[in-house]
């Protein structure tokens, strides 16, 4: 713990304020996270008035013992929240006037309830998270956040031909307004689509939807109220977690082990607290790239059974296998009607046309209507019947077998150069599929979120790893999409990481207490 004395001009006065910051060094909360943490709560509770200037990042960062990186951050979220306030020559001060009411206080949850238990550490805000998406935009930047497959993938001349022939074929009924449940022919053409992954329904169980994450948002509607606690793998999907905050739900994650989500700890959060529902992907996790072996998903639905809790089941990447033996999804293996299975065509044909699907039994189904017909009335007809057309044509087939063949050849030139450029004692998983290196960094430098300005100004990005949690652990991973990045910008991305990693380490190779930061 620290405790810093320091004078604030306030009204034309000098008034001496406490700056106690308690660290806990052992902690999986990033420093930067906690520093965020323990000053907006001192600038909420009065003890840092408006007006009051704060160290400079450098005094503060060597009073610490922390790397300057962490102040930096720390303060620039705070700027970007609305708590502090810069001033080129004087310094770092609190901003606004926090005294007169709760309602003019800036929430880190901008206007939500927290999402997580309240034991846990607040999630990474939004606004945060929007701004390295920006600067990992920027030109020259090797971008390896993004959680989309690459342009390239995508077949334009499929679509052209397929709108086209729709447009000729159907006219104005392919532009009118649809039913909500979706088009009925691409609603048996899914039915016979999953039929060969082994999940057996008929077109009355499935639900079109503007995307996966539009399904995935209707079950959290639809089987929850606020304040009602959803499960998830921990790390686990971001969308899962933004959705959770917005629906006011709260959402707590659960340990995986190489095998997934673990199942014990699950049966004992399931007795304590009787959670509503549970959100897995169980293929090529995002953003772990693990996968569920089968002994594991049966144990799970017969678990789940029990103790009648539904299963969200995310499916999206499940065929973007290029090695190994394929495990059917958790809905095949239902015989409860337990498991609610979301997918689309989103990651493998063309994002920017949004057709998801929800497949679930009678009893969700009609409150899932309800609900989707009262988010957007339809899913836009024209995208629904040139996809329909594109699945009777065996598209999405053809693009899946040269997709999967182009990714693993990224995976192979992604996990080469790894190992070649990476910091020793840096792990990372071997993924059989999807899109994602999961990768861990050595305690003895930066952390992902330290590490990530020195990247950008390197030319490379990445999704920082705990965003990702639930409770802010996960400080020192990182996501890397190999599969954005041809080749030949792979090996130089990776070039650069390792680059910025060394030249930000050698701050901390000063430092006595490296595996504290």
């Amino acid at each position: 713990m620290l405790t810093i004395a320091h004078t604030a001009p306030e009204l034309g006065s000098m008034s001496h304020h406490e700056f106690t910051i308690p660290l806990e060094r052992e902690s999986e909360e990033p420093i930067y996270r906690q520093l965020i943490r323990h000053i907006r709560a001192q600038i909420e509770s009065g003890a840092l008035p408006a007006g009051t200037r704060l160290p400079a990042s450098r005094d503060l960062a060597r009073q610490l013992n922390i790397s300057r990186i962490s102040v930096v951050n720390a303060y620039a979220e705070l700027r970007a929240e609305g708590y502090l306030s810069a001033h080129a020559g004087r310094g770092t001060f609190v901003a606004g006037d926090h005294a007169d009411g709760e309602e003019q206080r800036p929430s880190a949850n901008h206007g939500h309830p927290p999402s997580h238990h309240p034991s846990e550490p607040a999630p990474v805000a939004d606004r945060s998270i929007r701004e390295m998406m920006r600067l990992a935009r920027k030109p020259g930047v090797i971008n390896f956040s993004s959680g989309s497959p690459p342009p390239e993938f995508f077949p334009v001349a499929h679509l052209r031909d397929a709108i086209n022939t729709v447009l000729d074929r159907d006219g104005a009924k392919a532009l009118a307004y649809e039913v909500s449940e979706g088009y009925l022919p691409l609603r048996a053409t899914i039915r016979d689509y999953v039929s060969a992954l082994g999940i057996r329904c008929s077109p009355d169980h499935v639900l079109i939807t503007g995307g996966t994450q539009q399904g995935i948002d209707l079950v959290v509607q639809s089987l929850l109220s606020e304040g009602d606690l959803l499960l998830t793998e921990t790390p686990t999907y971001l969308g899962i977690i933004d959705i959770a905050r917005t629906r006011r739900v709260q959402i707590h994650g659960i340990p995986m082990d190489e095998d997934g989500l673990r199942l014990d700890i699950l049966e004992n959060y399931i007795l304590d607290r009787h959670p509503h529902l549970i959100y897995v992907m169980p293929t090529f996790q995002n953003p772990s790239g693990r996968v569920m072996p089968l002994h594991r998903r049966r144990q799970l639905i017969n678990l789940c059974a029990e103790y009648h809790v539904p299963i969200l089941e995310d499916g999206i990447y499940h065929e973007f296998r290029f090695e190994g033996e394929a495990i059917p999804p958790l809905k095949a293996l239902d015989e409860q009607g337990i498991v609610i299975h979301v997918s689309g065509f989103t990651k493998n044909l063309l994002p920017g046309l949004r057709i998801g699907y929800v497949i679930c039994n009678s009893a969700h189904y009609e409150r899932l209507v309800r609900v989707k017909h009262a988010a957007d009335i339809s899913t836009p007809s024209l995208n629904q019947r040139a996809i329909h057309l594109m699945l009777e044509r065996g598209v999405l087939a053809q693009q899946l077998e040269r997709n999967n063949h182009e990714l693993r050849r990224r995976r192979d030139v992604a996990l080469a150069a790894a190992a070649r450029y990476l910091p020793p004692g840096s792990r990372w998983n071997q993924p059989q599929g999807g899109l994602y290196l999961w990768v861990e960094l050595p305690k003895s430098g930066p952390t992902a979120a330290e590490l990530f300005i020195s990247a950008i100004q390197a030319g490379v990005a990445y999704a920082i790893g705990n965003v990702f949690y639930t409770n802010g652990a996960g400080s020192y991973h990182m996501r890397i999409n190999y599969g954005i990045q041809r080749p030949a910008e792979i090996e130089e991305g990776f070039k650069r990481l390792g680059r910025a990693w060394r030249d930000l380490a050698v701050d901390y190779a000063e430092m006595d207490k490296l595996p504290l930061l």
